[in-house]
Parts: C-alpha cells; sequence; structure tokens
C-alpha cells in the first residue's frame, strides 16, 4: 500500500493529468471534422479590389497565412472600390465552403487608422440566419485612406458567432458576439 502512494507515482500521476488537460483545452469546441472550415486547412485571403471607375479592373491581394509579408493595397481618398474576399486551401478554392455554410461565418473589416465606409453588397443568397450580410462582397467608400502612421486592414473571418453586427464600432465594420476566429489577415493600405 505504501508503494502506491509514494511521491514518484502521485508526481507521475499529476503529470499525466496535466498534460490531458492542457491538450483538452486547446482543442476547439469541435473537432476538425465537425468544422466544416478548420483554420488549418486555410493558406492564403486574397482580396480583389476594383475601383469604381469605367475600365478599371480587380486587382488581388494575396496574403499568406503563416508565410510573413503584408501585401499592400493603394487606395485613393474620394474613390470608391468593389472588394471580392476569397479564401484558398493550397490551389483549392475554399471559398464555397463559406458560402454553404453562411449561418456559420461572418467577416469583421477593421480599418484603425483608415477612415473607409464599408457596405456589404453580399447578394440575399449570403445572408445569414441574423439576416446579415457575410461580406465575402463589398464596397469601399475611401474617406481618408492614411489617417494614421502604418495604416492596415485586419481581417477576421469568424466561425459559429452567436451573433452579428453588420454596422460600424470603433474602426471595424462588423462585431460578433461568440465564436471563434477561422482566419485573419492584415493588408498594408497606401494612397
Amino acid at each position: 500500500m505504501n508503494k502506491l502512494f509514494n511521491t514518484k507515482n502521485i508526481i507521475k500521476l499529476l503529470a499525466v493529468l496535466f498534460i490531458t488537460i492542457t491538450v483538452i483545452s486547446c482543442q476547439r469546441d469541435g473537432s476538425v471534422a465537425e468544422d466544416d472550415l478548420p483554420q488549418e486547412e486555410l493558406t492564403n485571403i486574397i482580396l480583389l479590389v476594383k475601383e469604381d471607375t469605367p475600365g478599371s479592373t480587380a486587382i488581388e491581394y494575396n496574403y499568406s497565412i503563416g508565410a510573413g509579408g503584408i501585401p499592400t493595397i493603394p487606395l485613393k481618398d474620394g474613390k470608391s472600390y468593389t472588394v471580392e474576399a476569397k479564401f484558398r486551401n493550397g490551389n483549392e478554392d475554399a471559398t464555397n465552403e463559406i458560402i454553404e455554410a453562411k449561418d456559420e461565418h461572418f467577416l469583421i473589416f477593421d480599418f484603425p487608422k483608415s477612415n473607409i465606409n464599408v457596405t456589404r453588397l453580399d447578394g440575399n443568397d449570403l445572408r445569414n440566419k441574423d439576416g446579415k450580410r457575410v461580406g465575402l462582397k463589398t464596397k469601399w467608400d475611401v474617406v481618408k485612406a492614411v489617417d494614421g502612421t502604418s495604416p492596415f486592414l485586419k481581417l477576421t473571418l469568424i466561425h459559429e458567432p452567436q451573433s452579428v453586427n453588420d454596422t460600424k464600432v470603433g474602426t471595424a465594420w462588423g462585431s460578433v458576439v461568440g465564436g471563434e476566429t477561422d482566419a485573419e489577415a492584415t493588408y498594408n493600405l497606401s494612397n
């Protein structure tokens, strides 16, 4: 009986419990098999930015998750742009998975050092259960692209928010209650 409760066995038992609790607490709420768009599978977030003037073409800004390097999007004050967000897993387009699970996804556009108004242009087929548009297609009305040093956009894809709000809160267009970050990208902004 003494050997069962000696210090070495108690330390081993505590170590096993600590490791078990740590591993369980680091997992997402659902398993990867249950998640329709596991964060580990997204490799790129691409913004197609097109100035709203006749004859202009969309320019691609590709943020590679975990690879370093931040693309710079040049924007002109007083101009409007149509912007489409695309998500990739390697060479495969993962955007359709977001569209198919529109009730489980929401994009937040945060411009902390710029003055840009965002209107969600997604069609009625891309409204979630709250009646809010996901944000895969937006219009940016640029009041002031550079309104501070080192302006940037932080784009966040939220998975399974309890509720969403598509209005401006602080410097961000969109906010959520609950949910987890599926992907996040940063883009520098310039004039």
